[in-house]
């Protein structure tokens, strides 16, 4: 299957973006949207991938230092999991920050999510600690 990849920045239409983030992320985990959408998506670039006239995917990314993007807020909607909808998303970021210049990416996986994220060249580099309720580890990978 193709996706569509579609580029969005802070002070664009981010409605699809944010609505699979409420989805996910508060609907599906119950993280509170006052939570979930917050000051940084106003100066981030968006991503979201479309099938067809779907957008199933979604994740950010945002300069934490001169040479480090940080990827954040990925999530793919339930029915494209499983099919590499979240992988293509991932390559889609990190390519994208190496476009921006960036050397290194950075991301807070979810703890069940780590092995994916080591699949996409990420490794661990932090302790684990809590987000809201879930456990994170920082991760990092060199572009």
């Amino acid at each position: 299957m193709t996706y569509r990849e579609q580029w969005l920045d802070g002070g664009e239409e981010l409605a699809e973006a944010f609505a699979i983030r409420i989805e996910v992320f508060c609907d599906e985990q119950g993280y509170s949207p006052e939570m979930e959408l917050d000051e940084q998506d106003k100066t981030s670039r968006h991503l979201l991938l479309w099938d067809g006239k779907t957008a199933v995917a979604t994740g950010r990314l945002y300069w934490k230092d001169k040479e480090t993007i940080g990827l954040g807020r990925i999530a793919v909607r339930k029915p494209w999991r499983g099919k590499g909808v979240g992988a293509l998303a991932v390559a889609a970021l990190a390519a994208e920050a190496k476009a921006m210049g960036a050397r290194r990416a950075e991301l807070d996986a979810q703890c069940r999510a780590v092995g994916f994220y080591e699949k996409a060249g990420f490794t661990v580099c932090g302790e684990e600690h809590m987000d809201g309720h879930v456990p994170h580890k920082l991760m990092q990978k060199n572009l």
